[in-house]
């Protein structure tokens, strides 16, 4: 298989680091840098097939709330006292312990 030459530019420092792990892997530098881009893009690959029904998730989630604005007083006031803490509940999964410092709810940051 044909290779491709690949050039790269490093500051002086990073250099001597890159050839001193290289060597301390027993690796000359082109063989150090291929093994550590291909570990890279691996990782970044299994991570994103990881979240990939999150992220789905969530897009879809946030084309739903495109329907809505953002909740006044009057449309809290409506929800029964079940609806308002089930919305705390998310609210405190979401901001955590207590809500966001300066935002009320409803409002997207």
């Amino acid at each position: 298989m044909a290779k491709v030459r690949i050039s790269i530019s490093l500051d002086p420092d990073e250099a001597d680091r890159v050839r001193s792990h290289a060597d301390r892997a027993g690796m000359d530098v082109s063989s150090y840098l291929v093994n550590a881009a291909i570990r890279q893009m691996a990782e970044v690959e299994a991570a994103e097939a990881e979240f990939a029904a999150v992220d789905a998730l969530i897009a879809d989630a946030e084309g739903r709330a495109e329907h809505y604005g953002p909740v006044d007083d009057a449309d809290a006031e409506s929800l029964s006292a079940d609806e308002r803490r089930e919305v705390d509940e998310a609210m405190r999964l979401v901001y955590g312990a207590g809500e966001a410092p300066g935002r009320s709810r409803g409002e997207v940051a």
